[in-house]
């Protein structure tokens, strides 16, 4: 197998415009302040770890309820392209949930950091990557996603809310365009 460069940055960029860490700051901000601070590592692992857990055995788990990747990626294209729309026209579509005294495992590593959108996505892009691109493009927005979590502070200073809209209308144009792919690809397969 050659080692496609562009596909694991293709499948790193998907994973890090959905999983939307840079867009959820100020959520985590106001969690962290309302918890006393968030556990960054056990945040990480146990999203890490769903998303991993997702990877491998989310097809098994289709096939049980007698779908295919194909048409699952149809779908997850659907919902991806509406996180996508969401984060271009700033309205809520998806209601997240306000709970915040459950802590780091509910709501920041799920539904904030693993939601249904992230794992409908690592599905999703199944059917047109490979296992491997997948799996490094998870570690490396964990990576990320833990850097997050640790310089909050340091972050909304730098950026400030100007700044922090910006870059969320930025990933959600690119999460429109990833959308429209997935499911062109995808829905093809039907006619055949």
């Amino acid at each position: 197998m050659n080692f496609r460069t562009d596909q694991l940055i293709t499948v790193t960029f998907t994973l890090f415009a959905i999983i939307d860490i840079v867009g959820s700051i100020p959520i985590l901000i106001s969690l962290k302040e309302k918890m006393g601070g968030i556990k960054a590592l056990k945040a990480t692992a146990i999203s890490g770890g769903l998303m991993v857990l997702f990877l491998f055995a989310g097809e098994k788990f289709l096939n049980i309820l007698g779908l295919d990747v194909r048409s699952f990626a149809v779908g997850g294209s659907i919902v991806i392209f509406l996180l996508g729309l969401e984060m271009v026209l700033g309205h809520e579509i998806f209601k997240g949930d306000a709970d915040s005294h459950s802590g780091t495992v509910v709501p920041i590593a799920f539904p904030l950091i693993a939601g249904s959108g992230t794992l409908t996505t690592i599905i999703s892009l199944k059917a047109n990557y490979e296992e491997l691109y997948i799996l490094l493009g998870i570690l490396i927005n964990l990576i990320i996603v833990y850097l997050v979590i640790k310089s909050l502070k340091w972050i909304e200073h730098a950026l400030g809310k100007s700044g922090l809209m910006a870059i969320r209308k930025f990933f959600g144009v690119i999460l429109l365009a990833i959308a429209v792919k997935i499911f062109s690809s995808n829905f093809a397969a039907f006619g055949k």
